[in-house]
């Protein structure tokens, strides 16, 4: 039994992902190498000569022998154990490295994999928590409920009468994992080294799956993970993270709260509970929007078996192995990229990429630009909220193998997930678009976001050039209204910022000739009123008819008046928000300015009246 549970790579020390380390352990245990070598091998070999055969005489022209061979690539993987799984799901959202009709079959790799004996696992807590199973728990259920490549999962009760899951890794797992690594990394480098069509560094994307592969074998971490999630959403009472028991936990061994749910995508199970699927489905991609742009710590693999909806309505995150971070400026980097999408300024767009990482500075972008163009503009014209991401991501991969691209780990996580997460919705609604559901979420973030980036962002959402338009605004502030946890006051804050920026004169001005035209509207609206009381030969003077009052242009009204609806609807308004912001406009010093050409409009405005109809009159 010890045999098995041992392990080589932790007798050696390695407990962090280390590739220099790794070459030093086999270059001097050989025989470990060589083993596994001839079992991984042959299959592949066999494999590409299978691939060349096809290439040679033509077949993989043929669109159905080309997913065969595909679909054969991917379960050759399966049988080769964890690793390569690992390896497939994470070449399954690089279109910089891989075609996209192998995309499309890496991309449903399932992490599973039968369970091990269950002696095992009851051997492997004892060594690890050093006691006896019995005085940990009150029991544990020895065959597991569920299995996956790194682990099982048995289901059991502490002492203290609380119901957990206890995650189990699998015997010898990191010495498996840590020997193919190595191996999938010298075919790496041989490819980097002799096949020129490969432009992106494999040695760097192997070296990164490395270390989310030994982060994820360490359960330490992954309590950690789960523990930090849990404190980044507490404010988010429809959101539950199980608790971690601490004491029944280390590295291969993590003791979690057992929680009761059903899956997302089990409809008839969810509506039993009494719950609509799709306030869970908009739960789950408000969270998973505010990890990635508020947080910029997020949940990498959030498939079916890892959310679940609990009976008192919230969605519940379960497996925080995979977990990974967006920095400030990535974020950011991110939302001017939504901004300069949606106004169609590709060239930008092709710079952003650059700023992400995803092309260096030395790239011609003068040929990708048209390429951006030909993607994005049919689906952006068709509006965001019908945008089908998966299509658009489709086409955008074709472009990325086309040309020099390399995709950021971190962006290739952020597809993953919110593919998988989109997979889920669209379980629940066919109609589902993921990016119509997260445009409300971009636009409060745009609109609150103090970053003077984004700010500037946002001003060049709302100005085409020099021309300032109403209808985005209007717009932005609609979707971002949409939003639960909007807060409204802030919101106010910004469209005051810009419109005392430098930016916003156009904006003052356009507020100022509004102004001035309603003014005038209700003087001269007043002084009709006042004209009935007034002597019958002067009331019936053609010059006061009320007619005159349709050569006025309401139109330039319409802009303001449909802000204020705008308003007016969004959750938490109230008159005295408004009132609260008098303090503020009346200090302004720009206000002053637009207060004395108002009332130098107003005047003029009422001089050219009193000179037409005194005209009119001597006529």
């Amino acid at each position: 039994m010890k045999q098995e549970l041992g392990d080589f790579i932790e007798a050696s020390g390695l407990l962090e992902y280390d590739p220099t380390a790794i070459t030093k352990i086999y270059k001097g245990h050989p025989k470990r190498l060589f083993k596994r070598l001839w079992q991984t091998l042959i299959p592949i070999g066999l494999y590409l000569l299978g691939i060349a055969a096809d290439k040679i005489v033509g077949l993989l022209e043929n669109t159905t022998r080309a997913k065969a061979r595909a679909k054969e690539f991917a379960e050759l993987l399966v049988s080769l154990g964890p690793a390569f799984i690992k390896a497939g799901q994470a070449l399954s959202s690089r279109p910089d490295i891989i075609p996209g009709i192998l995309l499309e079959e890496l991309a449903q790799l399932q992490d599973q994999l039968p369970g091990f004996d269950s002696e095992l696992a009851m051997a492997c807590i004892e060594e690890d928590l050093e006691k006896p199973v019995e005085e940990i728990f009150e029991h544990l259920d020895k065959e597991p409920i569920s299995a996956a490549s790194l682990g099982q999962v048995h289901k059991g009760k502490l002492k203290t009468g609380e119901k957990i899951a206890v995650k189990i890794q699998r015997p010898g797992l990191r010495e498996q994992i840590t020997l193919d690594l190595y191996i999938v990394r010298n075919i790496a480098k041989w490819l980097n080294k002799y096949v020129g069509l490969i432009r992106s560094d494999l040695v760097a994307l192997i070296d990164e799956l490395g270390r989310r592969v030994f982060e994820e074998m360490d359960y330490l971490n992954e309590a950690n993970n789960a523990e930090k999630f849990k404190h980044l959403h507490a404010h988010n009472k429809m959101i539950c993270v199980p608790k971690i028991f601490p004491k029944a936990t280390s590295r291969r061994v993590l003791t979690m709260e057992w929680v009761d749910g059903v899956k997302l995508t089990n409809l008839k199970a969810v509506k039993r509970l009494g719950i609509d699927p799709n306030k869970m489905v908009d739960i789950g991609v408000n969270c998973s929007l505010q990890q990635l742009l508020e947080h910029g710590f997020f949940h990498a693999d959030p498939h079916p078996g890892n959310l679940l909806a609990l009976k008192d309505g919230r969605l519940c995150y379960l497996d925080f192995g995979m977990m990974s971070e967006v920095t400030r400026e990535s974020r950011t980097g991110l939302i001017k990229a939504v901004v300069h999408l949606v106004n169609k300024r590709f060239g930008k767009l092709s710079k952003d990429f650059v700023q992400l990482g995803f092309l260096s500075e030395d790239v011609n972008l003068e040929p990708i630009v048209p390429e951006f163009e030909k993607v994005f503009t049919q689906a952006i014209e068709m509006g965001v909220s019908t945008m089908d991401f998966k299509s658009v991501t489709d086409d955008l991969s074709g472009v990325m193998y086309k040309f020099p691209f390399k995709v950021p780990p971190y962006y290739a996580l952020i597809i993953r997930s919110l593919i998988t997460l989109e997979g889920i919705a669209l379980s629940v609604d066919p109609n589902f678009k993921i990016l119509g559901a997260a445009y409300p979420y971009f636009a409060r973030r745009l609109m609150e976001d103090p970053d003077p980036q984004l700010r500037s962002s946002l001003k060049e959402m709302l100005f085409d050039g020099d021309t300032f338009r109403w209808q985005r605004l209007q717009n932005l502030i609609a979707s971002a209204a949409s939003q639960a946890e909007l807060d409204l006051e802030t919101l106010l804050d910004q469209v005051l910022d810009l419109l005392f920026s430098k930016k916003g004169g156009f904006l003052r001005d356009e507020l100022v000739e509004s102004l001035i035209k309603q003014i005038d509207i209700l003087g001269w609206q007043a002084f009709l009123k006042a004209k009935k009381k007034l002597k019958e030969p002067f009331k019936k003077n053609q010059v006061f008819q009320e007619d005159n009052i349709n050569s006025i242009d309401l139109r330039s009204l319409v802009p303001l008046r449909d802000l204020y609806n705008v308003l007016q609807k969004t959750p938490g308004y109230s008159p005295e928000l408004i009132f609260k912001k008098i303090p503020r406009l009346i200090n302004e010093k720009d206000t002053r300015k637009m207060s004395l050409k108002v009332a130098k409009g107003v005047a003029e405005k009422g001089i050219v009246r009193l000179i037409k109809v005194a005209a009119k009159v001597q006529n």
